[in-house]
């Protein structure tokens, strides 16, 4: 159902006359693009930051996805991202201790409007996004906006972006430590970011980009119901973080077109933060050509990290320190991801078909299929795999 109000609402915006009263063609808009995602994901582990570092992370979550981009006109764009995640934890079951070994169940969902305008004389594009999500113990709502300026050739483009988001938490504690009143005064939490990414064709064959960002956060910046043990006393408290962080993420990501039939992509991240958490990503990916419409890409991602100041495992703090954490994600940690993707694209695509209330024939563009393994050296193991199905519905004729 939710597929077929997508595909319906997307029709209704493209049904745009093309030709003037006294018959005179305007310019016609692009086709409409709907990109139906799902994935299916799942890890097991041993470090629930829900039971003071200890105890299973076993976790499994489902999220399909619709994107649609529909142009309003020749320069205006519409987008929208709807998605859902229904997950099961056994850890989050673990809040309240429930013998029963019984997983705890819920569903995240969320959704992002954005509207951007290019000016052609100019060569830029503006938009503006909002957004928001929720599930059983956090809202968020988010706002945003971007421009972007490309030059003359064609060959650079200067991207700027500022988002804000605007959180709450409902304040859910580990069930032994209830019963004491509040035991956080702040139940909300504010992000704001500023990024940059200069994009440059360097020559036929390379493409780069440079990207930064400045993230400042205030608020509620732990979780309540994850629980820290003391070397020092039996009973646990909640995690305890400070109540303002920045982060200083830079990337740089290149693109070498080997051949027709083979593509390098490589992409670096550097991290560091006021929590004293520095990190380092690499990933390379290997898009293969198999035919003109075929293509397979074995891809690698590897992750370190060092531990925030505030991290200690299990039992390992001590009550009379004031800031303290045992989430395994603020740890010191090496990880790894390894997988497979599978594109079939068709220059004419897959196949059509026609919509309800409509005459446009629909065309099923392309299918991807991406899988990977997942693991870090703490012990935490994962497994992936996403569809990604595109469509593209013309106007009117």
């Amino acid at each position: 159902m939710l597929v077929a109000c997508s595909v319906a609402t997307v029709t209704m915006a493209q049904n745009t006359t093309t030709t003037t009263a006294k018959g005179r063609r305007t310019r016609e808009l692009s086709p409409a693009e709907v990109n139906i995602l799902g994935s299916y994901y799942s890890q097991t582990g041993e470090h629930s930051p829900v039971t003071g570092g200890i105890g299973t992370e076993e976790l499994t979550d489902v999220t399909p996805t619709i994107i649609v981009n529909v142009p309003l006109d020749t320069v205006t764009n519409l987008s929208v991202n709807f998605g859902m995640d229904f997950y099961s934890s056994a850890s989050s079951d673990q809040i309240d201790y429930n013998v029963s070994g019984a997983s705890k169940s819920d569903t995240r969902t969320h959704l992002n409007v954005g509207i951007s305008r290019r000016n052609n004389t100019h060569r830029t594009i503006k938009g503006i996004t909002i957004g928001g999500s929720t599930e059983y113990d956090y809202q968020s709502v988010s706002v945003g906006a971007n421009w972007a300026i490309v030059s003359k050739d064609g060959n650079r483009e200067l991207s700027l972006g500022a988002l804000a988001f605007f959180d709450t938490w409902s304040r859910i504690y580990p069930i032994e430590l209830r019963g004491q009143g509040q035991l956080l005064d702040e139940d909300k939490r504010q992000s704001y970011s500023l990024s940059a990414t200069l994009s440059q064709v360097i020559n036929r064959k390379m493409q780069a980009a440079l990207s930064s960002e400045v993230v400042y956060q205030t608020g509620l910046l732990s979780t309540p119901f994850q629980r820290v043990y003391f070397a020092d006393q039996e009973l646990p408290d909640i995690e305890r973080l400070p109540d303002t962080r920045y982060k200083y993420p830079v990337g740089l990501r290149v693109n070498y077109y080997t051949s027709d039939y083979l593509t390098m992509r490589f992409f670096y991240r550097f991290y560091s933060d006021s929590w004293g958490m520095t990190a380092n990503t690499v990933e390379l990916e290997t898009p293969i050509k198999i035919g003109p419409f075929f293509s397979f890409y074995p891809f690698y991602r590897y992750h370190t990290q060092t531990a925030v100041d505030y991290f200690s495992p299990y039992k390992a703090h001590l009550s009379t320190e004031e800031l303290y954490t045992s989430d395994y994600d603020l740890a010191g940690i090496n990880s790894h991801k390894a997988g497979l993707g599978v594109r079939y694209s068709p220059l004419e695509g897959i196949t059509h078909f026609g919509l309800p209330f409509s005459s446009n024939s629909t065309q099923f563009k392309s299918i991807e299929v991406r899988g990977g393994n997942y693991w870090r050296s703490d012990g935490l193991k994962a497994f992936i795999i996403s569809a990604d199905l595109g469509f593209t519905i013309p106007g009117n004729k």
